[in-house]
């Protein structure tokens, strides 16, 4: 049996940048860049990369805070 490579199954290690806070029971799956300076909320599943200063929230994660962009 061939074994798959995790860049086929979109799986490998998430990169977590500096200075982030992961809530209790937070799910950050895949080959996934987390930036830094980012919050991520309790029981989020994070699967897609989040930038830097950002606060995410929910099982499919929605950056609702995005600090020092200015409008």
């Amino acid at each position: 049996m061939a074994r798959m490579t995790s860049k086929i199954l979109g799986g490998g290690a998430p990169t977590i940048g500096n200075n982030c806070l992961i809530g209790a029971g937070a799910k950050i799956i895949g080959n996934v860049h987390v930036g830094n300076n980012v919050r991520i909320g309790a029981n989020a599943i994070v699967v897609d990369d989040v930038p830097d200063n950002c606060t995410v929230v929910m099982n499919k994660p929605r950056m609702i805070v995005r600090e020092n962009e200015k409008t």
